[in-house]
């Protein structure tokens, strides 16, 4: 497929994760492709990729038709957080609108294994009440925005890890804040876990191996883990590794 440009293919990559990164490394490298990583803007200093980056949102579905146009864009790679439906979704409708060809790469989605106590949850309301009422000492592995849901079960005390320190409005009543970013070793998670003599791990079923680490600490541990489902938006076309997304881009 040729552009304006001459280029094979003019991609923009839609990123926010380890993944995207390293894919985005991929497509530098090729010298008949050129792209461009759009990022939300959620976190204040994010990481440095291989191709421009674009921050900020599209304006919806239209807002995104009218980018992919004027861009001259000709492949849509969505690899946003598995929690990202809505961008997921509008970018999928966009390219479909244009008849772009579009491919979700995500992450395959953790599965229990032996040992594993975890409490399975469609959602945050559904988190919270697996938490029950009697106090616990709560890890949130749920990311800076989904913590205030937290806020409506008061009688627990939360330790909440995340890149960007939170206003106090975005906080549960008792939350201690650890900044930080990941990988994170499984010998430093155990530490923390134990530390802080947490008693459950709620985390966003996100998938990859970044953030597997506390789910293996848990496990060793023998801590419940109150796992959130992702969203139920299912891409007409997914990869999960690089290989299949660079024959996508080069069919």
């Amino acid at each position: 497929m040729q552009t304006g440009s001459g280029c094979r293919a003019r991609i923009l990559l839609l990123g926010g994760t380890y993944e995207a990164r390293m894919l985005a490394e991929r497509i530098a490298r090729e010298p008949d492709m050129e792209g461009l990583v759009s990022l939300a803007g959620r976190t204040n200093a994010p990481l440095s990729h291989d191709l421009p980056l674009r921050i900020g949102g599209f304006g919806g579905v239209d807002g995104l038709i009218r980018y992919l146009t004027a861009s001259k864009i000709s492949h849509v790679i969505d690899a946003t957080h598995p929690f990202a439906a809505e961008i997921s979704l509008n970018a999928q409708k966009a390219s479909d609108f244009l008849g772009l060809p579009f491919l979700t790469f995500t992450r395959q989605p953790w599965r229990p294994v032996p040992g594993d106590r975890w409490v399975e949850v469609q959602d945050m309301v559904s988190a919270i009440t697996a938490l029950g009422v009697a106090p616990q000492r709560v890890f949130l592995g749920v990311g800076r925005q989904a913590a205030a849901n937290f806020r409506h079960a008061p009688q627990h005390s939360y330790l909440l890890r995340i890149i960007d320190p939170p206003q106090n409005k975005e906080l549960p009543l008792q939350c201690e804040i650890i900044v930080g970013r990941g990988p994170f070793a499984l010998k430093d998670e155990l530490a923390l876990l134990q530390e802080h003599k947490i008693n459950v791990v709620v985390s966003k079923n996100s998938g990859g191996e970044i953030g597997y680490t506390k789910i293996v600490a848990a496990r060793e541990l023998g801590l419940e883990v109150i796992m959130i489902s992702p969203p139920k938006y299912q891409s007409k076309s997914v990869a999960y590794d690089y290989d299949t997304v660079m024959k996508f881009l080069a069919a």
